[in-house]
């Protein structure tokens, strides 16, 4: 999760509308697989597309019913929402994120940035779909630029290590993590898709960037 935003650049829109964005490509390549698809392991440890699925869907149900009971999001936690839909057909789920992914989007906002992170993670969880589906587009799209600005705020938000990203095509450099620290920022040069299998902890294989002043592992921005 974030903390509560207050700077005067945040837009509470822009987790919705990264949701909205990414449900419209989303759902309909779910819509047209068959159900062995859905037994495709994951890049998340342990886990298939049926279980990310399920674990995003519930995930965002908790934001829409407001259930956040102690250890929310939790790794138990998660596990134990991936059970309770093990009896649901793969249409189900589906239908469940569909409507998560359409209605979360205010309640995230009045949160004030505390939501934002689940925002953020459905996307790169979409994005973990597709790499797994041998889909292109992991990772990218046409919530990319939402995405990075919510990356960027969310590594602020758990005080990550500070990263100055030259991105390819991007005039601007993205700011990640905390600003606070007396070390000069590291720098990454590369594209957009691969800052996020770093910030997310993906798998990296075929990548090509540059990356001074910090390991790969401490840029992972969830835990």
């Amino acid at each position: 999760m974030t903390t509560t935003r207050t700077d005067e650049t945040y837009d509470p829109e822009r987790p919705g509308r990264l949701l909205r964005t990414e449900r419209d490509a989303l759902i309909p390549l779910l819509r047209d697989a068959d159900d062995t698809a859905y037994d495709i392991r994951t890049c998340c440890p342990g886990w298939t597309v049926r279980h990310v699925l399920a674990h995003c869907s519930s995930a965002l149900m908790r934001v829409v019913e407001s259930r956040f009971e102690k250890g929310v999001y939790s790794p138990e936690s998660n596990e134990r929402d991936i059970a309770e839909r093990a009896d649901w057909s793969n249409s189900r789920v589906v239908d469940e994120l569909e409507r998560g992914m359409t209605e979360a989007g205010p309640f995230i906002a009045r949160s004030k940035g505390l939501l934002d992170g689940v925002a953020i993670g459905e996307w790169v969880h979409a994005g973990d779909v597709r790499e797994a589906w041998g889909r292109p587009g992991a990772y990218g799209g046409p919530g990319l630029p939402d995405a990075l600005l919510l990356l960027a705020a969310h590594s602020k938000a758990v005080n990550s290590v500070a990263l100055h990203a030259d991105i390819d095509g991007r005039d601007e450099p993205l700011l990640l993590g905390s600003s606070a620290g007396v070390a000069p920022p590291a720098r990454y040069i590369g594209d957009a898709p691969t800052l996020i299998r770093l910030s997310a902890g993906r798998p990296l294989t075929g990548t090509r960037y540059e990356l001074v002043g910090a390991k790969e592992a401490d840029l992972s921005v969830f835990t």
